[in-house]
């Protein structure tokens, strides 16, 4: 007969796999990010980062689990590298970093899916982001307002300067996507960074924003922000302080993964994080 002997790493390996896999079945509506050990770090350095779940700029570490992946990339202008990860891994992005410049974290959950068994928990996570008339959309398409399904997907991104950290952020093919507009490592940016909002490729006007910005100490701050007819919108940031950009997108879903999913609303979620360096 033989057994399996779990000490030191395996089990803690075990654990987090474990608080990983209920983190995703019970903290569906918080945040998703992606949050690196070091925003900045020097050539040839180690990078490190960590997926999270959880609310205020605060919460749990996932474990990198393949089948909940829908894409990890680190993209360095345009060079686009998967980042080689192991079930369990934890944090999930630990590479080398040989090119200097600014890294681009890309990470897209696979869809996942939750039930609302009453109303008030949808109607108040509509209200959260911005969804109007959402009581209206629902009893016009004559769907059950208790034990209905939505499917989500998470789109998260994160800038970490290499070296000098030189180079810009741009669009990396998400179905929705933040894009910061300046460089936060190498930019003079005067109080202030612009991020345009896209959904499938195209600018997202009049779209709230929410910004999570955290203090060297650790407090936190939320503020709602809303993009302009051109997908911009302009956020308040000041040195020495991390932040998480939100936004998220509701829709239909489509006839074939509402069918498979069994689900009646989608959601989309795009996260950016990013740190201003010490003046």
């Amino acid at each position: 007969m033989s057994c399996l002997v779990l000490r030191g790493a395996n089990i803690r390996w075990l654990f987090g796999l474990l608080l990983t896999l209920f983190m995703t079945g019970s903290a569906i509506s918080h945040e998703f990010w992606i949050e690196p050990a070091h925003y900045q770090v020097e050539k040839e350095a180690e990078l490190e980062a960590y997926l999270r779940n959880g609310e205020n700029f605060s919460g749990s570490t996932m474990a990198y689990i393949t089948p909940q992946t829908g894409r990890f990339d680190l993209v360095t202008g345009d060079i686009v590298s998967p980042v080689v990860a192991r079930l369990g891994d934890n944090p999930a992005l630990k590479m080398q970093s040989v090119q200097e410049g600014l890294h681009v974290v890309v990470h897209q959950s696979s869809a996942s899916v939750i039930t609302y068994s009453k109303w008030e928990k949808f109607q108040r996570f509509a209200d959260h982001k911005d969804f109007p008339n959402i009581l209206e959309r629902h009893r016009k398409r004559r769907l059950p307002e208790t034990q209905f399904r939505e499917v989500y997907t998470r789109f998260s991104k994160s800038l970490i300067a290499v070296g000098s950290g030189a180079g810009s952020d741009s669009q990396t093919g998400l179905v929705v996507e933040l894009v910061a507009l300046q460089n936060p490592y190498t930019d003079q940016l005067n109080g202030s960074l612009e991020v345009t909002a896209y959904y499938q490729s195209k600018e997202r006007a009049n779209a709230q924003i929410e910004l999570y910005e955290k203090s060297p100490s650790g407090e936190v701050t939320v503020t709602l922000h809303r993009t302009d007819d051109q997908g911009i919108v302009e956020l308040p940031v000041k040195p020495s302080h991390s932040y998480l950009v939100d936004m998220v997108v509701l829709r239909e879903p489509s006839a074939e993964l509402s069918e498979q999913k069994r689900a009646v609303w989608e959601t989309l979620w795009a996260s950016l994080t990013f740190a201003v360096p010490a003046q």
